[in-house]
């Protein structure tokens, strides 16, 4: 290892996310380094240990693997450091008089006499606290980042530990260093248990615990669960700190106390929530209540109290139906007086049932009565399908309510523009796949819906539930608090297209026809995964495309599993290999275990509620603006720039968002998804390999949903007794959650009143 002493001439590319940093380095001679360096300013004095390599592009290099910074002895490096742009409002002249004033005394002036700078012509009493206090600053946080640094934390982590406690994080470190998961983005309880470990904690610090059982809460979140039954979370926490369940249960009773566990006694059973949890089901279901005790026999013409008013209301729609060639059956008329009727109605159906239909009468009826009327849905595709179904324009909920970048960092949770202090204005609200709507999005829904207001909430209950916490469409019509209207008849292609037909067989248990004679569904029995790969490549490149007019890359495979032979992490490498292949034109990067390539079809896999995102011009000049990418949202990768390390990513309607190269843990390779992640999508064709899996997996419910997923054709590969497995397993991995049971407690307290 060889070292360099110098001073930092020019600072050449820096990565602010990550601290890697090439610069020049005044010393003996120039030399470029590089390294990665959690804050670096021109003009600093630094004492460098490392190896020198040639690069294939950079050439001569000094590699940086252990670095300190050095207070300039001599008035020169003074001088230098204080000008080169590190102490803002300090430039060369100003920089120069000061250094001759105190010379190389310069420095322990600034530290223990500030007060003394407003000595050198330029610099007042003021001025002179703020260059005292920029200095005093970069000297902690220098400190801190060696400090962290020694226990394995990463520079970017590093800067937010710092920023977030400044010289407090000593003490809490020392003390609680579980404190971290709650309130830093980024770590998370095993982050934080190995620093803990490293630190001196003890496995059994009541610190560990609860955190431990606030973790077991969180992960059982990421499963889809509003709370966990005490037995199970008592069992899984133990399990994880590898502790006695009586150590556990003895810190739950003290979250309890505390208020950060909500415990409900269930009968026999005691179900634990995260209290922000138990909240938002109450806020749900009271608001509920609220816009549902609102509906009135509504004043006016198109309200009705009687036979003739309602009669009145029929012959208006009868009249509708002729002018838009729209023809009813008996379930969609309900559905559509319910909704004029009902300021909450939700309409249910399987695919082809003629929910689209619907949803056109009440648009119509709603215009005809000149009432303002707002369409949504939770993801870009099916608000692109569900403004083609109806010819009026539907939003993300997430634009409808007014996404706003400014996310209060105090819980990290998105802001809405759009909330009870100002609600949406509009006199007839409807959302399509409710089926996807996690309770958090739910309440912010809720919130901003204001008196007075119609919501009609519609989806397919037979749907896999959302993947976030909750089942709120589930839940709604379990409760049996407000109007359900179920389509039942099919109508969609005059009952030709067997994806319907197939579906609802699935969905009642019945067989499903496996004999190639459909025009749009199709089973090819294979056994062999090589041979499965090998047609699913010909079926995507060469049979599909034209036979459902459309693009290669809008075939999309589903599989039920993430691991083995037929996941989407083995099969989006194989699939990435023959659909997009390396050529010397298309750039790539290799980000962890992952290859991305210039070209690729991407996922985003979490929510982004700060990611900022722009639509520009074929002529560059950006049209619009926003802010979050949203789990599931599939888009292209445009570029890929080694210089910034950053990926440009292009979403559906144009949305291009700039990720740097730390944040690329957000995106995965999209050829393949899983079947949960498909939820409220539609594509041209769907291929779904099915030779196996695990029987939680394999049921029903999530065979259902792929095939839904498809517009024109569906095909399967693989094995015909698996097929026939799934459409028999009706067990479902149970989901905890509970607004149905908040609705009903809340519901007697409306009637009361």
């Amino acid at each position: 290892m060889e070292r360099l002493e110098g001073y930092v001439s020019h600072i050449i590319y820096r990565n602010a996310e990550n601290g890697y940093t090439v610069f020049d380095l005044q010393g003996e001679e120039e030399t470029t380094c590089v390294g990665s360096f959690p804050a670096l300013d021109e003009g600093e004095t630094l004492e460098l240990f490392g190896d020198f390599t040639e690069h294939a592009v950079y050439g001569h290099q000094f590699k940086v693997t252990l670095w300190q910074t050095v207070s300039p002895e001599d008035a020169l490096g003074m001088e230098r450091y204080l000008g080169s742009g590190a102490v803002r409002g300090v430039g060369a002249a100003l920089a120069a008089r000061i250094v001759k004033r105190f010379g190389r005394d310069t420095f322990r002036i600034i530290e223990e006499e500030p007060e003394r700078l407003a000595e050198v012509r330029g610099i007042s009493e003021r001025k002179a606290m703020e260059i005292a206090v920029q200095m005093e600053e970069k000297r902690d946080m220098r400190q801190a980042m060696v400090y962290l640094q020694k226990y394995g934390i990463s520079n970017t982590l590093a800067v937010k530990i710092y920023e977030t406690y400044q010289d407090r994080l000593y003490r809490i470190l020392e003390e609680n260093p579980y404190q971290l998961a709650d309130d830093i983005d980024g770590i998370g309880f095993k982050k934080a248990d190995e620093l803990a470990s490293k630190i001196g904690i003890l496995m059994d610090s009541e610190y560990r615990i609860r955190s431990g059982i606030l973790y077991t809460l969180q992960q059982a979140a990421g499963e889809g669960h509003i709370f966990l039954p005490k037995t199970v979370l008592v069992r899984r926490s133990a399990a994880l700190l590898e502790l006695e369940e009586k150590a556990v249960e003895e810190q739950i009773a003290n979250l309890i106390m505390d208020r950060r566990i909500v415990a409900i006694k269930e009968k026999d059973n005691v179900n634990c929530y995260v209290s922000s949890f138990y909240y938002a089901e109450l806020s749900c279901a009271r608001m509920l209540l609220e816009l549902y005790a609102g509906t009135q026999q509504v004043g006016g013409e198109g309200a009705f109290s009687d036979g003739e008013g309602e009669k009145a209301l029929l012959d208006r729609i009868e009249k509708l139906q002729e002018e838009e060639g729209i023809e009813l059956d008996a379930l969609q008329k309900k559905a559509v007086l319910e909704s004029i009727r009902n300021h909450l109605l939700i309409l249910t159906g399987g695919p082809g049932t003629g929910k689209t239909t619907t949803i056109n009468m009440m648009i119509r009826y709603f215009i005809s009565q000149g009432l303002d009327l707002f369409l949504a849905a939770p993801t870009g595709r099916a608000t692109r399908r569900m403004t083609e179904a109806t010819g009026y324009e539907a939003r993300t909920i997430h634009r409808m309510l007014e996404l706003s970048g400014a996310a209060p960092e105090e819980n990290r949770k998105a802001s809405f523009l759009r909330n009870a202090d100002n609600p949406l204005e509009a006199d007839v609200i409807i959302v399509d796949e409710m089926s996807m709507v996690d309770i958090h999005l739910f309440q912010a829904l809720l919130k901003a819906v204001s008196p007075g207001t119609r919501l009609i909430l519609v989806g397919d209950d037979n749907q896999l539930p959302s993947v976030g916490p909750g089942q709120v469409l589930h839940d709604l019509i379990a409760s049996g608090a407000f109007p359900v209207v179920y389509l039942q008849r099919i109508f969609r292609q005059a009952g030709e297209s067997d994806i319907v037909v197939n579906a609802h067989r699935i969905n009642r248990g019945e067989p499903i026809g496996l004999d190639n004679k459909s025009r749009d569904f199709f089973f090819l029995e294979r056994s062999s995964i090589p041979v499965i790969y090998k047609h699913m490549i010909q079926l995507i490149r060469e049979k599909l495309p034209p036979y459902v007019q459309a693009d290669p890359y809008d075939i999309q495979v589903l599989t039920p599993m993430r691991r083995g032979a037929l996941g989407v992490e083995t099969l989006n490498g194989i699939l990435q290999a023959y659909l997009n292949p390396p050529t010397p034109s298309r750039k790539e990067i290799q980000i962890g275990e992952t290859l991305f390539r210039e070209g690729d079809k991407v996922m985003q896999t979490r929510n982004d509620y700060q990611l900022e995102w722009e639509v520009v011009s074929r002529y560059g000049i950006p049209i619009d603006r926003g802010v979050g990418i949203f789990n599931g949202d599939t888009g292209t990768i445009k570029e890929i720039d080694a210089g910034s390390q950053t990926v440009t990513v292009e979403y559906d309607e144009g949305r291009r968002v700039t990720y740097g190269f730390s944040q690329m843990e957000e995106i995965e390779l999209a050829y393949a998804v899983t079947i949960h992640k498909a939820q409220g999508s539609e594509y041209p064709a769907v291929i779904m390999p099915l030779l196996g899996g695990p029987k939680l997996l394999m049921n029903r419910n999530l065979l259902y949903t792929g095939v839904t997923r498809a517009r024109d054709c569906v095909t399967i590969l693989g094995s015909r007794q698996v097929v026939e497995e799934m459409i028999a397993n009706v067990s479902e991995a149970k989901r905890y959650s509970s607004l149905d049971k908040r609705i009903r407690e809340l519901k007697g307290e409306f009637c009361s009143h």
